[in-house]
């Protein structure tokens, strides 16, 4: 398992994709974007009847997030991520269109994990239960799209040294089976 500290920052290439492995930690600088079932539902009907994405999905990073509303002199409130696998219905078709990344927490099913494969894509996972420390990272956040869906609409955000792991990564690795396999392999079980 790898532990190697990696800096990146939006838009994502094919590149810097082919360069991560699963275990890295990585720290995002840049522009992110937010998004949850509701918004993903919508973005993708959207896009399927030909109509722009709010935001260039190509080489971008997509968290899994519904912030909370900020307390006056915040940024942002507290903004831990959500579950990924809730996202899996609509990711590989947003891979597809270039989205290189996506933040969440838990695992992802294998249709996502095929598509990132297949498109050069990775999923990174926040930690859970961190969300007032993850606000920290975030400098700007801006409504883009879907105002009415409230928390889960879509956002711009200016982050910076984001803190990730890479889960799942574009060659087939699996942080979570790899650790699995650690664990069994150390006798503690």
């Amino acid at each position: 398992m790898m532990n190697r500290l990696i800096t990146l920052t939006p838009p994502l290439t094919d590149e810097i994709v082919l360069g991560l492995r699963a275990g890295d930690r990585v720290r995002i600088s840049g522009v992110i974007y937010t998004a949850r079932d509701a918004a993903h539902r919508r973005l993708v009907e959207a896009l399927k009847r030909g109509e722009p994405p709010p935001f260039d999905l190509r080489g971008a990073i997509l968290y899994y997030v519904g912030p909370t509303p900020p307390r006056p002199g915040q940024v942002i409130g507290s903004a831990g991520p959500t579950t990924a696998e809730r996202m899996d219905p609509y990711t590989p078709y947003l891979h597809s269109l270039g989205l290189k990344a996506t933040i969440g927490k838990g695992k992802r099913g294998p249709e996502v994990k095929e598509a990132l494969q297949q498109h050069k894509a990775v999923y990174l996972a926040a930690i859970g239960g961190a969300a007032a420390y993850l606000m920290k990272a975030i400098k700007e956040a801006r409504v883009i799209a879907y105002d009415d869906l409230g928390t889960e609409s879509i956002r711009r955000l200016v982050v910076e040294d984001f803190p990730a792991f890479v889960i799942n990564d574009c060659h087939g690795g699996d942080y979570y089976q790899e650790g699995i396999r650690a664990y069994a392999k150390s006798g503690m079980t």
